[in-house]
């Protein structure tokens, strides 16, 4: 490998890394549109298998997908008053179209819940409607000042959920499922642990009652929140009128829910597991799990080797993985290695005239370390490492995360821990907004999650890391894109 081919380490500029590997693995480029993206065939294909595992998932609690007009009346986010507060500067308005002025401008989505519960009204009368549980595939439209690819883009793509319940205990019961399958999801899929939990109010969801997260830790040790569940309260029925019929004959508003993850889990990915040789793909969310490498030098070893090569394909194929044979011609095998390891495939094989003759072929992990496998085992031995890998990723994510995870901490190690290597930093909160602003203003970090017991510390702290008063709560700070 040439220096010029040679990524920037991540020891040395993780940003400058990151952004290498998004545009050399082909995963996305920049847009001539201001902050957007163009998503390439290989950044899609992760999308489409995160996509298709979600939408199994959710199906399986029994919503369903539908599809809402991108284009929202302005006046409906009006209706909310917090909602529309929160959104206003993000928006991007419609004025004029068909060449004419608008009578009422529109809204590129920015979220859907004005437009879609201004639908539940219409088709919800009666206690038997519900629970309506409504999921959406969709684009977003948010101006942001700061892009970066994948992570934060003007534009985005993402699943929304939306549902309707008879009370308060409904809702909350859904957020918190959605919350649960989501860090299943990260966990399972993505291999990448998160912390759950409740947001602060000041990290709430514009008009929400309650906003719950998922929190994930990068490798340069910054927070990404990867997903969020709102329970949304009755506050969204009131402005829309998505009023029923108890089953006593009485009308009262619904209790809504909303939640959402996007393409950011694509950038998440890439900062959780990817080295400094590039992207290292869990092979669950990987579009090429096996990538096998013919090596020749002549005619009649190229003859022999392809044949072998593209029944080894067949074989794996059958099992049910997804399989590329690298034919290339005029390209030396090495310049394969790397081109393939760049872009994060976890297993190849490589299959030379030895191979052949020995009824054999090497099998690379993307993790490191070669192993020679009998071509009638070969079907087996790759889905077990593939089994292997996935598992390995999702332990060493866990193991660096509590390596970078502080317990009890005190103000002066909090602000030592953020002006140094940071991560996760667990600590007392009197739940007073002052002290939390305090901490941002001294560190730049902010409250990630009040954490689920899950992940509290066993001896929970008894004093505000800010202001030294009864703690109330542990809270979990960090720095987060």
């Amino acid at each position: 490998m040439s220096e010029d081919q040679r990524l920037t380490k991540r020891s040395e500029d993780f940003s400058a890394w990151y952004n290498e590997v998004v545009l050399r693995a082909e995963l996305a480029d920049y847009s001539p549109v201001r902050g957007c993206m163009v998503i390439r065939p290989r950044g899609y294909a992760i999308w489409e298998l995160m996509q298709r595992a979600l939408d199994d998932m959710l199906k399986a609690t029994g919503h369903q997908n539908a599809y809402f007009p991108m284009l929202i009346p302005e006046s409906f986010l009006a209706r909310e008053a917090e909602h529309v507060e929160g959104f206003a500067p993000q928006t991007a308005v419609v004025t004029r179209a068909g060449g004419k002025e608008l009578e009422e401008p529109l809204v590129l989505r920015p979220t859907s819940e004005t437009i879609i519960y201004a639908m539940f009204a219409k088709w919800i009368q009666s206690y038997r409607d519900l629970p309506l549980l409504i999921n959406q595939w969709a684009n977003i439209v948010r101006w942001e000042k700061r892009t970066r690819l994948f992570l934060r883009t003007t534009e985005f793509l993402w699943q929304e959920g939306h549902t309707a319940h008879i009370n308060e205990e409904e809702a909350e019961t859904e957020a918190r499922s959605i919350l649960a399958l989501y860090r299943r999801f990260m966990e399972e899929w993505m291999a990448m642990p998160v912390i759950t939990g409740l947001k602060t109010e000041s990290e709430r969801f514009a008009g929400a009652l309650r906003t719950y997260g998922c929190e994930a830790l990068m490798q340069d040790n910054k927070a990404l929140q990867a997903g969020t569940s709102h329970n949304l309260g009755q506050n969204f029925a009131k402005a829309f009128d998505v009023d029923y019929q108890t089953a006593a004959g009485q009308m009262d508003y619904v209790w809504n829910t909303s939640w959402g993850v996007s393409t950011r889990l694509v950038g998440a990915l890439i900062m959780t597991h990817g080295d400094d040789k590039g992207l290292v793909l869990p092979p669950r969310l990987a579009p090429v799990q096996v990538m096998i490498v013919p090596i020749w030098k002549t005619d009649a070893d190229r003859v022999a080797v392809l044949q072998v090569s593209h029944r080894v394909s067949e074989v794996l194929r059958e099992s049910g993985l997804r399989v590329e044979v690298d034919d290339r011609d005029g390209m030396k095998p090495g310049a394969k290695y790397y081109q393939w390891e760049l872009r994060g495939v976890p297993v190849r094989l490589e299959i030379g005239p030895r191979d052949v003759a020995e009824g054999q072929a090497i099998l690379a992990r993307r993790t490191g370390g070669k192993v020679p496998v009998k071509m009638d085992e070969i079907s087996e031995f790759v889905n077990e490492t593939l089994e292997m890998l996935q598992r390995s990723l999702l332990d060493s994510a866990k193991s660096r995360q509590a390596q970078n995870s502080v317990r009890d901490v005190t103000m002066d190690q909090l602000v030592e821990l953020m002006a140094g290597k940071g991560g996760f930093a667990y600590g007392g909160f009197c739940g007073n907004a002052a002290c939390e602003q305090r901490i941002k203003d001294e560190t730049k970090a902010t409250i990630r999650v009040i954490p689920d017991p899950d992940f509290q510390s066993e001896r929970k702290p008894r004093k505000c890391v800010a202001c030294g008063e009864a703690a109330t709560t542990e809270a979990v700070w960090a720095k987060a894109y």
